[in-house]
């Protein structure tokens, strides 16, 4: 996957504790970076009150794929889009990239459901958050 299928980038910074015995990112903190992205853009974009909002997202699903190594101590870029869009949840496709490079060293599926807080259970995407998720939504294409 290449840069040109991401609507918006964040910055993330390596830290010494990302990597592992082998000299690079482990595995696990890509899951890190990528859920750190998607919530990123939910409090910026969409109006996420991540400590009062009655409606949350719980990831549910999760998935990597890992093309090549990246380690500390480098700049990284995370790639977002919205693969599909439901009722009550969200899948999305997020990419890690390297300064400058324009094809992902790692590229991630997950899936929100969305929940009211107090009683967990599922509730419809609220309009805010589906007004953010619209604008970076390949759905349909």
């Amino acid at each position: 996957m290449d840069r040109s299928h991401y609507p918006v980038f964040y910055p993330i910074i390596t830290r010494w504790m990302d990597n592992d015995i082998y000299g690079h990112v482990n595995n696990v903190t890509y899951y890190s970076y990528f859920d750190s992205v998607i919530n990123r853009y939910l409090i910026d974009e969409g109006g996420l009150d991540i400590h009062n909002a009655p409606v949350v997202g719980f990831m549910v699903s999760s998935s990597c794929q890992f093309r090549k190594p990246v380690a500390y101590p480098e700049a990284l870029q995370a790639g977002l889009r919205v693969l599909k869009t439901g009722n009550k949840s969200v899948t999305y496709e997020a990419a890690i990239f390297r300064d400058g490079d324009t094809d992902a060293a790692a590229v991630g599926e997950m899936v929100h459901v969305f929940v009211d807080r107090a009683s967990n259970r599922s509730t419809p995407i609220p309009a805010n958050i589906r007004k953010a998720l619209e604008r970076i939504s390949t759905d349909g294409q």
